[in-house]
């Protein structure tokens, strides 16, 4: 947390010059989301068969929606929008007599940018979101340039998987200039693929087309679960259309302030990582005795850097280098289940045996194309929502000082983020996200305290700007999007409001959920396994959708 707070107050030094630019065309777009908005409403959206049916319940339905590629021209090109539902089951499952009334429809963004929504419908099997599932119909969908959304891509998947990766801590200047030349090629590859469309992906179009798929699916107001970059554009949406909004969940929350969005909120992500890697380096030498990494958390470091150093040598398998051990524990940051499994791999691997580690952090070449499509979105949004530094010494100077007392995930932050600085589309200007008291119905924030993709800050400064909301908080627990998972007092007020729009006046906190035992299943692997079997039982197979 000091790292953070130091950082932030050096960061907000840095950034003074910076000015954006308003979005071509902004006077048009309110009525050009209008025009569209009532197009789709009178069109609706044509639900049938699912893509690869045949591993789907049958009670899942997919369609399209049409939203404008730029809405200062809604009668211009068009692009679908993948779109999946599940309907409401009308079951209690606490009382097998009663029938549930519908409320509408529920809409899920998992985040990202460029993550596909369009598996949450099945979420409903789950004892976790059957409440919610008897009342509501689960509405997934992938984003415009997501997956069969008009995707966009940068360069050839082939392409996408390098490994193995160095993963310098504090790199030399010609890697710097290596990684340089990398992001400039990058860039120029979105804008060859993309053209004129490159400018169209960005958080401000992504409510737009909330708002069109809302009135698609019939509904005067919409009912939205976000989580992560998702509670960001929902964020927008709720500025821009707030009469619109029937209830909002905003899990994991991003920073919604301008001045943070994005190369500020990235300083903040890696200064918070490091207070995670602390977090999962102490549980490791709690545990000593099943992994032997060590006693203290900086035996533990000194056990990963020794793994580092070796597969710098000689990767494992010929696949595994220190970039893809670092992207093994940053998944770890995001969530604590993943602790068990890259402990038990890092520990297998100094003991001589890298097959563990190989089978959790190699690149799986049959993702290639999912991944280089949710990586070329990730970029295209970040980089058009917001001016980001152009001259590279800024970025260098910097992260140098942050990785000082932030090491772990600075610089592959930078390498993930640098072509926003060559970036060949106009930039927005971040819309500054406030409501007005009464001016949107309450609305309610989920926080993990110790969240280090998306600091706690972010849930604060959220709740400070859209007046009426409700912040819960789990206390003392460190993982990425809490809404439906362990932890029953978080899903007791996620039910309390969805079901029956209560929220506690101001506040609330939950006590952690279990820290990962080194035995055992963790949840995310009981919940796949529940998944499984709930997807065996309504279809008879065994296939699980991809």
């Amino acid at each position: 947390m000091t790292a953070a707070a130091v950082w932030t107050a050096a960061g907000s030094l840095v950034l003074t010059a910076l000015t954006g630019a308003p979005a071509t065309s902004a006077a048009a777009q309110p009525r050009g989301t209008v025009v569209a908005a009532a197009r789709a409403r009178a069109a609706g959206i044509e639900f049938g068969a699912c893509p690869k049916a045949r591993e789907l319940p049958r009670t899942m339905e997919c369609g399209t929606v049409q939203v404008p590629l730029d809405y200062a021209h809604p009668d211009g090109r068009r692009i679908r929008l993948a779109v999946s539902r599940v309907r409401a089951t009308h079951k209690d499952p606490r009382n097998s007599k009663r029938r549930v009334p519908r409320q509408g429809s529920l809409v899920f963004n998992p985040g990202g940018p460029g993550a596909d929504g369009t598996s949450f419908p099945l979420m409903g099997l789950l004892p976790e979101w059957r409440r919610v599932a008897s009342a509501y119909d689960l509405v997934g969908y992938a984003p415009r340039g997501v997956g069969r959304s008009a995707p966009l891509s940068c360069q050839d998947p082939k392409e996408f998987f390098r490994a193995p990766t160095p993963a310098p801590a504090h790199p030399s200047r010609a890697y710097k200039e290596q990684r340089v030349a990398e992001a400039k090629a990058y860039a120029g590859g979105c804008a060859r693929r993309a053209g004129e469309d490159l400018r169209h992906y960005n958080s401000l179009n992504n409510a737009r087309d909330l708002d069109v798929l809302r009135a698609a699916l019939g509904e005067d107001r919409l009912t939205f679960v976000g989580a992560s970059y998702g509670t960001y554009f929902g964020a927008l949406y709720a500025t821009l259309f707030p009469s619109h909004v029937r209830r909002m969940v905003f899990d994991a929350a991003v920073d919604p302030a301008p001045d943070r969005i994005w190369y500020r909120a990235n300083l903040d992500q890696s200064a918070a990582f490091e207070t995670r890697w602390a977090d999962f380096r102490k549980w490791a030498a709690r545990h000593d005795d099943v992994y032997g990494l060590g006693r203290t958390a900086g035996q533990v470091q000194k056990s990963y850097d020794r793994a580092r150093e070796r597969l710098a040598a000689e990767p494992a398998g010929g696949r595994v280098g220190p970039g893809q051990l670092q992207g093994l524990f940053l998944t770890a940051g995001y969530y604590d289940d993943y602790w068990p499994g890259s402990a038990k791999a890092l520990s297998a691997y100094l003991k001589g045996d890298p097959k563990p580690l190989v089978a959790l952090a190699a690149p799986h070449r049959e993702g290639a194309a999912r991944a280089e499509n949710g990586s070329a979105v990730y970029t295209a949004v970040e980089c058009d929502d917001a001016p980001w530094p152009t001259d590279f010494a800024v970025w260098d100077r910097d992260n140098t000082r942050l990785a000082r007392v932030a090491p772990f995930e600075t610089w592959s932050n930078v390498w993930a983020n640098l072509p926003c600085a060559y970036w060949p589309a106009p930039r927005q200007r971040p819309l500054d996200v406030r409501t007005a008291p009464g001016e949107l119905p309450p609305t309610l924030i989920l926080a993990a305290e110790r969240d280090a993709a998306a600091p706690y800050r972010g849930a604060l400064q959220l709740r400070a700007r859209l007046a009426g909301s409700v912040l819960v908080t789990e206390r003392g627990a460190g993982t990425h999007g809490i809404a439906g998972g362990p932890n029953a007092c978080v899903n007791a007020y996620l039910d309390a409001y969805l079901l029956q729009g209560r929220l506690p006046l101001w506040q609330a906190a939950c006590a952690p959920r279990a820290e990962p035992r080194p035995d055992g299943p963790t949840f995310q692997e009981s919940r796949a396994r529940r998944l499984r079997e709930s997807l065996k039982s309504a279809t008879g197979r065994t296939g699980v959708t991809r």
